[in-house]
C-alpha cells in the first residue's frame, strides 16, 4: 500500500473563506475558474461569470449520468443557452468523459485532446484492463467493472495544437503528462501559476470508497488502478512541481493552494515511487505504452 501526504486545512482553498459556492453547486476558486464536484469526480469550467454563448471551456464532462447537472451548472453559470466555446478532455477515461457524447453533440463543440488519446475518443480503441490488485480500497478492487470502452465523438474531436495552446483559453498552455494515460495532459496558467492537473496527481486517496467520497485532503499519486506507466508517471509529476503551482483543482479532491502546496507536490515528486507506486502492479514491469501499441485494445 503506498503513503501519502497530509495536507493541511491552511492548504484547502475551499476553507479559506474566498471561494464562491453558487446556487448550482460550482464553488469559484478564481474570477474565471470554478468546478464542480460530481460523484467522485471534478469537472471543470473556465470564462467569467454571465460570459454567455462561446465564452467559456469546459474541462472534462465527468460520468454519463451527470449529464444533466453539468448542464444545469454551466447554464447557471454562463447564462441562458450559453455553449462552450469547446470541450477540452485531459484524457479519456470513463470518468472525465462519460457525458462527453452527449454534450458535444447538443452543444455542437469541438472536443480537444491529446493525440494519443484519440483512439480512446474516436471509436477504435480501449484502455488496458485495470489493475484492481494495487490496493486494498474499495474503488480499486471494483475497478475490473469500471467502463474501458471508447467513446466516439468523432465528429467533433480535434488534437491540441502542436505549440501547446490551449483553444479558447488564452494565456494557458497544455502539458504533456503521461503515465495515468498515454496522452494525458495537464493545463497551467503562468500568470496566477494556476494549475489543471487532470488524473496527473490527485488531491485525495482515490482508490478508498472513504476518501473518494470525503475527499479529505492529501497529496496522492495518480489513481493507481488505472495507471498503466509509472516511470510516465513520475516524470510527469516532476515536470509539474517544478512548476511550482500556486493553484491547483485536480481530477478528484479538492483544490489546494499555496507554500504548503507547493511543498508536497515537490515531496511527491522527490519520493514517487515510496509514496505513490504500489508495491505490485501489473504495469510495473510491463507498462502500457502508444509507443509500441500496448496502451491500446482494439474496440
Amino acid at each position: 500500500m503506498s503513503h501519502q501526504i497530509a495536507l493541511p486545512t491552511e492548504a484547502d482553498v475551499e476553507n479559506r473563506g474566498n471561494d464562491s459556492r453558487q446556487s448550482d453547486g460550482t464553488i469559484e476558486i478564481a474570477p474565471d475558474l470554478a468546478y464542480r464536484p460530481l460523484a467522485f469526480v471534478n469537472v471543470i469550467f473556465f470564462g467569467l461569470p454571465q460570459a454567455g454563448d462561446r465564452q467559456w471551456v469546459l474541462i472534462d464532462c465527468g460520468l454519463r449520468t451527470l449529464r444533466n447537472l453539468i448542464a444545469w451548472a454551466a447554464e447557471d453559470r454562463f447564462g441562458e443557452g450559453a455553449r462552450p466555446a469547446a470541450i477540452i478532455l485531459t484524457h479519456g477515461h470513463f470518468d472525465h468523459v462519460g457525458a462527453v457524447e452527449s454534450l458535444a453533440k447538443e452543444w455542437d463543440a469541438p472536443v480537444y485532446a491529446h493525440p494519443f488519446e484519440l483512439p480512446y475518443l474516436n471509436g477504435t480503441a480501449s484502455y488496458p484492463p485495470p489493475d484492481p490488485d494495487v490496493d486494498s480500497g474499495l474503488i480499486a478492487r471494483l475497478s475490473p467493472l469500471f467502463p474501458a470502452g471508447p467513446v466516439n465523438v468523432s465528429q467533433h474531436l480535434c488534437s491540441l495544437p502542436d505549440d501547446g495552446a490551449v483553444p479558447y483559453m488564452p494565456g494557458w498552455r497544455w502539458i504533456a503528462t503521461p503515465g495515468h494515460a498515454a496522452g494525458h495532459v495537464s493545463l497551467f496558467r503562468e500568470a496566477d501559476r494556476a494549475l489543471i492537473a487532470g488524473d496527473a496527481f490527485v488531491t485525495t486517496n482515490q482508490e478508498s470508497a472513504y476518501g473518494a467520497i470525503t475527499r479529505e485532503p492529501e497529496m496522492h499519486g495518480p489513481p493507481m488502478y488505472l495507471t498503466t506507466d509509472w516511470e510516465a508517471a513520475h516524470n510527469s509529476v516532476r515536470a509539474l512541481a517544478a512548476l511550482k503551482p500556486n493553484l491547483v483543482i485536480a481530477g478528484h479532491g479538492r483544490p489546494t493552494k499555496g507554500t504548503m502546496m507547493q511543498n508536497a507536490l515537490q515531496e511527491l515528486a522527490d519520493n514517487f515511487e515510496r509514496i505513490a507506486v504500489p508495491e505490485r502492479s501489473r504495469y510495473l514491469q510491463r507498462p502500457a505504452r502508444p509507443q509500441d501499441g500496448s496502451a491500446y485494445r482494439r474496440a
